[in-house]
C-alpha cells in the first residue's frame, strides 16, 4: 500500500511543477500592466522602473519563474499587488470559508445522491425510479445563482428562518456559521447530488446484474444486505472518483453561490484578482487548487485501496 502511495506522490510531483510553469506562463499573456495601478495616478517613471526591478520583471522568463518557484517552496507567495497584504495570509483568511462550504455541500449531496441512486437503482423501471431521474435532471438544469435567489426570498424573507447572506467564522459561533453557510451549501449540493445519483444508479445497476449478486439472492439473504453490503461496496469505486472531482472544484470556489450569499471565499478572491490584473494572488490561488485536486486523487487512490483488497497486492 505505502509503495502505490509513494508512486502517486512522485507522480504528483511533477504534475504540480507543470501547473506552476503553466500558470506562471500564461499570467505573462494577459493584457495590461499591474505595475501602472500600483505606480498610482502619476506613475512616475522612475517608481513603474523601481517596481520592476523589484518584482524582476525585466529579468528573462526561465529568471522570473525560477525567483519566483524559489520563493513559493518556501512558502512565500508573494504580496498582492493591488493591497500589499502577502497571498498567503489572503489564502489563510479565505480557504478555511471555502473548505466549509465545500465540506458542508458535499455532505448534503452525499446523504441526498447516494442513497436516491441506490433507490432508483433498486425500482429500476417503477415510479420511484422516473421520478428520482427526474428530480435529478432538475437539480443539474437549475442553475445555482437563481436558486440562491429564490432559496434568499422564500426562506430568509418570507419565512426567516435562516440568514441571508454574510459569513460568521466556525471559531467565533459555531451554530450561526452553519446557519449562514447551510443555504449555500443546499444550493451547491443540489447540482452536486443530482450527480452522485446518476452515477450510483448506473454502477449500482451493474453490479445489480452480476453472477455474485444472483448467488447471494439465491442463498436467501435478505434484499438489504445483498444491495448494502455486496452491491454498494463493489459499486463505490466511480462514485468515490466522481466525489473527489467534485470536492476538488468545490476547493477552486463556488463563484456564483459566493457572490450571491455574499460569502468571502476563496471563488471571490480568484475573480477580483484576475479583475485588477493581481498576477501574485492569481498564482497563489491557482496552485493551491491544483495542490487541492492532487490531494483529492490520491485520498481516492488510498480509499480504493482500503475498499478493494484485490489492490493492496498487484499483481
Amino acid at each position: 500500500m505505502l509503495k502505490i502511495i509513494a508512486r502517486r506522490v512522485l507522480v504528483a510531483i511533477p504534475t504540480l511543477f507543470l501547473v506552476s510553469l503553466i500558470v506562471f506562463g500564461l499570467q505573462k499573456l494577459l493584457p495590461g500592466d499591474p505595475l501602472l495601478t500600483m505606480a498610482g495616478e502619476e506613475r512616475n517613471p522612475e517608481i513603474i522602473e523601481f517596481l520592476r526591478e523589484k518584482y524582476h520583471l525585466n529579468d528573462p522568463f526561465y529568471l522570473q519563474y525560477l525567483y519566483w518557484l524559489r520563493d513559493v517552496l518556501t512558502g512565500d507567495f508573494g504580496n498582492s499587488l493591488r493591497t500589499g497584504v502577502p497571498v498567503s495570509t489572503l489564502i489563510a483568511q479565505k480557504l478555511p470559508v471555502t473548505i466549509q462550504l465545500a465540506v458542508m455541500a458535499m455532505i448534503l449531496a452525499l446523504l441526498i445522491g447516494i442513497p436516491t441512486g441506490i433507490m432508483s437503482a433498486v425500482k429500476k423501471g417503477k415510479a420511484a425510479d422516473y421520478v428520482a431521474n427526474a428530480v435529478a435532471l432538475s437539480g443539474v438544469s437549475i442553475p445555482n445563482f437563481w436558486l440562491g435567489i429564490i432559496m434568499i426570498m422564500i426562506v430568509s424573507v418570507q419565512w426567516r428562518l435562516l440568514p441571508a447572506s454574510g459569513y460568521v467564522p466556525l471559531t467565533e459561533d459555531p451554530v450561526q456559521s452553519i446557519r449562514t453557510m447551510l443555504m449555500p451549501s443546499f444550493v451547491l449540493a443540489t447540482a452536486l447530488a443530482a450527480y452522485l445519483m446518476r452515477h450510483t444508479r448506473s454502477a449500482m445497476l451493474g453490479v445489480l446484474s452480476s453472477d455474485y449478486i444472483r448467488t447471494a439472492r439465491a442463498k436467501g439473504l435478505l434484499p438489504r444486505v445483498v444491495v448494502l453490503k455486496h452491491a454498494l461496496r463493489n459499486a463505490l469505486m466511480p462514485i468515490i472518483t466522481l466525489t473527489t472531482l467534485l470536492f476538488g472544484e468545490l476547493l477552486a470556489g463556488a463563484v456564483l453561490t459566493e457572490q450571491v450569499f455574499t460569502i468571502p471565499g476563496f471563488g471571490k478572491l480568484m475573480v477580483d484578482a484576475v479583475f485588477t490584473r493581481d498576477y501574485a494572488v492569481v498564482q497563489g490561488v491557482v496552485l493551491c487548487t491544483a495542490a487541492g485536486f492532487i490531494l483529492m486523487n490520491l485520498l481516492a487512490d488510498i480509499l480504493y485501496i482500503l475498499i478493494n483488497p484485490r489492490l493492496r497486492h498487484p499483481q
